[in-house]
């Protein structure tokens, strides 16, 4: 296997997903961040759905740049909706992500506005 940023990524995520699974009771959040962008997705993995989803891709914060500021917009309209739906309880799914700067924008944003993980 090649030693890429990527690949160390890949590996950290698959080695926490195997031990993290997300269920109709408390699914899993889900988040992934490109260079560009960052998405969370709310999973319920034994229905194999997702259940709420939020990006910075959205028309609502489209021409806004990856900084902290937008991962905490994405926390905030990710934890809003999940509430529209019912869900008070998540697992936190960093992705292989070190868990500082945007993801942690992204999560205390999420906490703030009432998710519990």
């Amino acid at each position: 296997m090649k030693h890429t940023r990527v690949a160390a990524r890949q590996r950290r995520h698959h080695r926490v997903r195997k031990t993290l699974r997300g269920s109709q009771a408390r699914p899993r959040l889900a988040v992934y961040r490109s260079n560009k962008y960052i998405y969370a997705q709310i999973i319920d993995d034994d229905a194999a759905r997702t259940l709420v989803s939020a990006s910075s891709r959205e028309s609502s914060l489209s021409g806004e740049r990856l900084t902290v500021e937008t991962a905490s917009k994405v926390g905030q309209l990710v934890a809003g909706r999940a509430s529209e739906a019912g869900i008070n309880e998540v697992v936190f799914d960093r992705g292989g992500n070190a868990f500082h700067g945007r993801i942690k924008a992204l999560a205390d944003a999420a906490r703030e506005a009432g998710l519990k993980f």
